[in-house]
């Protein structure tokens, strides 16, 4: 346990031992303020009985972030390592490739938190000026945070394993940002098979991640989502530790 937290220390301390970190977040932070900046103006300008964090979801800056925001956050976990030299010293040091593997993912995953972390007081703003109590409530945000934290281990895993296979950052990026981006476009399937009682039907329900986060953000959590990502989080995991094991032994 103490080699995955020194190793967690190291993964999340270097974003912000270099520009990196602090870009991404800048980056993320303007887009919420410009997403939010559009929110304010248009409930201005017509009444909603939405909660916030559903009228926000319904932006495309949210999947926006989402979905460029971890292959930027997950590229340089292992193909750093690799062309920097670092990796043979890592894989050589008396630590499991699974804890290996686990810290690369939390320490990307905590750093995607902190990401979304300036989320919560725009919400804060926008509810201060809201005269609708129930436009913003404990349970919708906890639960919308908690639908941002599931996919972020989906995205943030399948970034890891898409650092794993490559030594070249841009690949790795570009890898992760067209298997995300066709993961995020199985949720337009559910409007060809409209209907769920069909097998057919019931697997594109499982794959929509739109629906999935909708339901998030109204604060309704349900189990078969949280299986879902956490199955598939499982996956990319256990793919990467595979992966990793291969190049150890070569």
């Amino acid at each position: 346990m103490r080699a995955y937290c020194t190793l967690v220390r190291r993964e999340l301390g270097s974003f912000f031992v270099s520009w990196t970190g602090y870009v991404i977040i800048a980056a993320v932070v303007f887009v919420l303020g410009l997403s939010f900046t559009l929110l304010l103006k248009s409930l201005n300008s017509e009444e909603t009985a939405l909660p916030l964090t559903q009228v926000f979801y319904d932006y495309f800056t949210f999947w926006f972030i989402l979905i460029i925001a971890s292959p930027v956050i997950t590229m340089r976990s292992f193909a750093m390592e690799k062309s920097s030299g670092t990796y043979e010293t890592l894989m050589t040091t008396p630590v499991g490739d699974a804890q290996v593997v686990l810290a690369k993912f939390s320490g990307g995953l905590l750093f995607f938190l902190i990401v979304w972390l300036p989320l919560l007081p725009c919400l804060l703003i926008v509810r201060h000026y809201s005269s609708d109590p129930a436009a913003f409530t404990t349970g919708t945000v906890l639960s919308t945070y908690l639908g941002i934290l599931l996919l972020g281990c989906v995205y943030v895993a399948l970034g890891v394993f898409a650092s794993a296979i490559t030594k070249s950052q841009i690949i790795s990026a570009m890898v992760s940002l067209v298997a995300g981006l066709t993961l995020f476009m199985c949720s337009f399937l559910s409007r060809a098979f409209p209907s769920h009682t069909s097998a057919i039907g019931h697997l594109v329900s499982y794959l929509d991640l739109m629906e999935h986060m909708r339901g998030f953000a109204q604060g309704m959590v349900d189990s078969r989502p949280l299986v879902f990502y956490l199955s598939l989080t499982a996956l990319f995991l256990v793919l990467t530790w595979k992966v990793v094991e291969s190049r150890r032994w070569k």
